[in-house]
């Protein structure tokens, strides 16, 4: 048996495959938020280690003799966190998520020195571990001068199993740290955030083993005592070992709380002027490409949250039939944005409104900004050199299929959906589980699932939401205009 790990920021999953790579169960621990001030948004890491015992316990409970025979465990986490720990380990404050926007003015001011962008392929965004280090630097000097050790959150989980500190490329190259064709820390972007290779934990592929559970743990849940941890990855390449998504052109698009366009490459190929992420793969000698948004399944929460619906409610509130813009445009950038627009301080907005806007029309305008945003992201894949002919759906949100006709046809390309079974981060986290217990052939295990349905374009609407495409992106720099 083989479990991945999934840490999530809504909460952690733990499932268990066999060696035929069957699904035999899974388990759950939730996870909340804390949004102390605009902008902002952490996490304490101990509940990480709380909901991941919860996780763990649901499973035993339904399925001890099988978690029993566990021989490898992955992990996959949210990108990006930044955990401080002193030096005896110990948790400096909480950490600072993907989606916090704080650090907007360390982020500008690394990314204005021309080696960032060199070395690590990437912008300097503000949700990228580096700034929120400076941040804490410039506003918490006390906090920083007792840091010994940064830790993405998956391996501050890795750290709690098996006493190690260690990360693998996929997660480290969304810090601003590694040099991402090179696959290995930079001494040149540490010093210039003040610190050096002695603050970062050792690094490994995703298929490797990182360390052992221990032995406590092991006895704990009815484990033996030779458990392996492999290296991971970061929650998107996990999902990308999860489908398949490991071969020049596979791709995918997430609707998750973020949304993300990603495409497999066998070859580094940077380009941050695109405000592409250009990132390891967690695969050996494989790197990936990834437009990202910052809501979308967040922003029909957000919604159904103001109208006390539930998100499927509004969605089948809509008909099975995909329906042309109304002319009311939604800007989903509840967060800031990232793809293409490297905005932090933007905000959404919905324009277009009248007497005969009701529910629905905001519903559906909802629905199509996400779809609009993911658009911009294929432009900007196309611009760093990767143009995609077809996605496969993953996410809770590719659970709408209008949603996925309003993708399909923004992008006017198809859109895939999976055969019935769990795909996503958990999923790969356990295949990479698998490949390092087993010492197996990546490709091998990371196999494409069978095709269930393909959702096409609606050629019907294509020139209808081609218009209200043009609107939604003519909108931005008039927005910017009344915020800045």
């Amino acid at each position: 048996m083989y479990l991945g790990l999934d840490l999530g920021t809504s909460g952690v999953k733990a499932l268990l495959i066999d060696e035929s790579q069957t699904v035999i169960g899974s388990g759950t621990g939730t996870l909340d938020i804390s949004r102390p001030h605009s902008g902002w948004s952490e996490q304490d890491p101990s509940h990480w280690i709380k909901a991941t015992e919860d996780a763990i316990a649901s499973l035993k409970s339904t399925h001890g003799k099988a978690l029993a025979a566990v021989k490898g465990i992955g992990l996959s986490g949210q990108m990006h966190g930044a955990t401080l720990l002193d030096a005896g380990d110990k948790v400096l404050r909480p950490c600072i998520l993907w989606n916090d926007t704080r650090s907007h003015a360390e982020a500008a001011e690394l990314d204005s020195d021309p080696k960032f962008r060199a070395l690590s392929g990437n912008i300097v965004f503000p949700g990228f571990t580096a700034p929120k280090v400076v941040w804490v630097k410039n506003n918490e000097a006390e906090i920083f001068a007792r840091l010994r050790r940064v830790l993405l959150p998956k391996d501050y989980l890795r750290l709690w199993l098996t006493g190690e500190h260690v990360s693998e490329m996929s997660d480290a190259a969304g810090t601003s740290w590694l040099d991402v064709g090179k696959r290995t820390w930079s001494a040149d972007l540490l010093a210039a955030t003040g610190l050096d290779e002695s603050h970062m934990p050792s690094l490994v592929e995703g298929t490797e083993v990182s360390g052992k559970l221990k032995a406590d743990l092991a006895a704990r849940w009815g484990m033996s005592g030779n458990v392996v941890v492999a290296g991971g990855a970061g929650d998107n390449a996990a999902s990308a070992c999860g489908m398949g998504t490991v071969g020049e052109g596979h791709a995918f698009v997430s609707l998750g709380t973020s949304g993300v366009l990603f495409a497999a490459n066998r070859a580094y190929l940077p380009n941050p002027e695109s405000a592409v992420h250009t990132f390891c793969h967690a695969l050996p000698n494989t790197w990936h490409q990834m437009g990202v948004i910052l809501s979308a399944t967040d922003a029909l929460n957000w919604y159904a949250g103001i109208t006390s619906r539930k998100p499927a409610e509004l969605t089948d509130e809509l008909g099975p039939e995909l329906r042309a813009p109304s002319g009311v445009t939604f800007l989903p950038y509840l967060s800031g944005e990232r793809t293409p627009l490297n905005d932090s301080a933007i905000r959404g907005s919905f324009q277009g409104l009248e007497h005969a806007s009701d529910r629905a029309a905001l519903t559906q305008a909802v629905l199509e900004g996400v779809a609009f945003a993911f658009r911009d992201c294929l432009h900007a894949l196309a611009t760093a050199g990767t143009r995609l002919q077809r996605v496969t759906a993953v996410g809770g949100g590719s659970r709408s299929t209008y949603w996925l006709t309003a993708i399909a046809t923004a992008l006017n390309i198809p859109v895939d959906v999976p055969a019935d079974g769990d795909f996503g981060a958990a999923f790969g986290a356990a295949r990479l589980g698998l490949i390092a217990a087993e010492n197996a052939d990546p490709l091998a295990i990371c196999a494409a699932p069978a095709t269930d349905y393909s959702v096409e374009p609606e050629a019907r609407l294509t020139a209808a939401f081609d218009a209200a495409y043009n609107r939604y992106h003519n909108l931005y720099p008039a927005l910017k205009g009344v915020q800045s």
